[in-house]
């Protein structure tokens, strides 16, 4: 089972990557020290609502393409068609039930704070 932390990391970890920018780098214009982004890319932390919009800004990505690139990601490890995810491919425009699946766990949690979907 994928932990919902473990796929946000991953989705930022490969954001990052993508940009062929350090941790450093993204670190300092987040505001949020080198460290614990680390352990947030590596699913060890929690990101709060306000941390991940922070990180998006960063890196210049949409918080919704994050959020839709982690719901391909647990819909393909809890057996459902898997998608590309949204960061390195096309975004799909619809089945979004992976979609909302997530964001109500987030929602429910308290992870995500507000979340407008526009679908």
């Amino acid at each position: 089972m994928t932990l919902l932390r473990e796929a946000i990391g991953d989705s930022l970890r490969r954001a990052r990557l993508a940009q062929h920018r350090t941790l450093r780098e993204v670190s300092t214009s987040a505001r949020v020290s080198l460290g614990y982004l680390s352990e947030v890319e590596r699913g060890r932390k929690e990101a709060s609502s306000e941390l991940l919009a922070s990180i998006c800004e960063a890196l210049d990505v949409p918080l919704s393409r994050v959020l839709w690139d982690v719901s391909t990601l647990m819909a393909g490890a809890d057996g459902s068609a898997p998608r590309e995810p949204a960061l390195t491919g096309p975004t799909p425009d619809h089945d979004t039930d992976a979609a909302e699946a997530v964001l109500g766990y987030a929602l429910r949690h308290h992870h995500l704070g507000v979340v407008l979907w526009t679908g």
